[in-house]
C-alpha cells in the first residue's frame, strides 16, 4: 500500500539534448548535471526557485556522461564519451578546468570521489577501472591502478561511504569490489545473480549495504557478512562475503538505469526506461529484517518524464527532495510527502 506521493517541484528545461546525470554538492545547494550537448549546467537556488547559475563547455568533445562533486564541494569531474575526465575547480568563484585525465581506450561512463577526497574513479567502455590519487591541492592526478577484470563495458563506480572500499557494476551482468592491497587495487568480490546488465549501484549509509538495479528489471540488495559471523556464511580469506539478501521485481516494465539510497531517511528512489519513478521504504518490522530485508513501494510516478528516465538522486541535507533528469532533455525536482 503507497503511503506516499511524489509532488513535482520545479522542471528545469535548458539542456538541449538528452541528460545524462544529475548530482547534488555535499551541501545540497548546488545541483550539476551534464548532457549529450556537450554541457554541464550547475543549478543553485534564488528565492523559491532554482535557476542555472553557470554553463560549463568546450571541454569535452563528445557527450558528458556523468559529474560528481569532491566530498569538499570544491571540485566537480566530468566524464566523456571523449574518453577523457576533466575536473573543474570552484575556489576562486569561478569554475575553471584544471585538469584534463587520459588513458582510457574508448567511452568513460562514470567517474566519482572516494569520501577522503584522496581518490578518484572512473570505468569506462574499455571494460576497465582506473584509480587516481589526487595530491592534496588537487593540482596532479596520477593513475594508480588499472583494473580490467570485467569482461564488458562497465557502466557505473560507487565508493563505500566511508572506506575506501569500490564497487563497480557492468554489462557483463555482474558487480565487483575492489580494496587496495600491498600498495595496488585488487578485486575480492564478484556478485553475480542479475540475468542482464548491471547500470546502477548505491551503498546504505552505513555501507554494510549496496542495492544494484539492472537491464533485468530487478533491483537487488547485498549485504556484507564479515569472517566469523553469526549466520554462518562463508568467507574466503580475511575478505568478507556479499549475498544478496533481498530481490525485489515487478515494479518495473523496462530496464532500471538508476537507484539512490538516501543517507537521510534511508529510502530508495529508482528510475526506469519505462518513464516512471519508484520510492523503497524498508519494513524494519520484519523479523531477522537485517538478514532478510523487505522493502514496501510507498510511491510512485508514472510517466514522470517523457522519455527514459536516466537518473536519480537525493538532496543529502533536505529529506525527501528528489533530482531526475531523462532523455527528454528535462530536469525535474520531486518532493517525497511521505504520509
Amino acid at each position: 500500500m503507497m503511503t506516499g506521493m511524489l509532488n513535482e517541484v520545479q522542471i528545469l528545461s535548458e539542456h538541449q539534448q538528452r541528460v545524462w546525470s544529475v548530482a547534488w554538492n555535499p551541501s545540497g545547494t548546488l545541483l550539476a548535471s551534464c548532457s549529450s550537448d556537450k554541457t554541464i549546467r550547475v543549478w543553485g537556488k534564488e528565492g523559491e526557485k532554482w535557476i542555472c547559475k553557470t554553463v560549463l563547455q568546450d571541454s569535452h568533445t563528445r557527450t558528458i556522461r556523468r559529474v560528481a562533486w569532491s566530498p569538499c564541494g570544491n571540485f566537480l569531474a566530468s566524464c566523456s564519451f571523449d574518453a577523457t575526465t576533466c575536473i573543474w575547480d570552484k575556489r576562486g568563484g569561478e569554475f575553471e578546468c584544471t585538469a584534463t585525465l587520459e588513458g582510457h581506450e574508448n567511452e568513460i561512463k562514470c567517474v566519482t570521489w572516494a569520501p577522503s577526497g584522496n581518490l578518484l574513479a572512473t570505468c569506462s567502455r574499455d571494460k576497465s577501472v582506473w584509480i587516481w590519487e589526487v595530491d592534496q591541492d588537487h593540482e596532479d592526478y596520477e593513475c594508480a591502478s588499472v583494473l580490467s577484470v570485467h569482461t564488458q563495458d562497465v557502466k557505473q563506480v560507487v565508493w563505500h561511504p566511508n572506506k575506501e572500499l569500490l564497487a563497480s557494476a557492468s554489462y557483463d551482468n555482474t558487480i565487483k569490489i575492489f580494496i587496495e592491497d600491498d600498495d595496488d587495487w585488487i578485486c575480492v568480490s564478484t556478485l553475480e545473480g542479475h540475468e542482464s546488465t548491471v547500470w546502477s549501484l548505491s551503498f546504505d549509509k552505513t555501507g554494510d549495504r549496496l542495492a544494484s538495479c539492472s537491464d533485468d528489471r530487478t533491483i537487488k540488495i547485498w549485504k556484507q557478512y564479515q569472517p566469523d559471523n553469526q549466520q554462518g556464511i562463508l568467507t574466503v580469506g580475511n575478505h568478507p562475503t556479499w549475498k544478496c539478501v533481498c530481490t525485489l521485481s515487478g515494479y518495473h516494465s523496462r530496464p532500471i538505469y538508476s537507484l539512490h539510497w538516501c543517507k537521510l531517511t534511508g529510502l530508495l528512489a529508482t528510475a526506469s526506461g519505462d518513464d516512471c519513478l519508484r520510492i523503497f521504504k524498508e519494513d524494519t518490522s520484519v523479523h531477522d529484517a537485517s538478514n532478510q530485508p523487505a522493502f514496501q513501494l510507498v510511491a510512485s510516478q508514472n510517466k514522470s518524464h517523457n522519455e527514459d528516465v536516466n537518473c536519480v538522486a537525493w538532496n543529502p541535507k533536505i529529506p525527501g527532495l528528489l533530482a531526475s533528469c531523462s532523455d527528454d532533455c528535462k530536469i525535474k525536482l520531486w518532493n517525497l510527502n511521505d504520509g
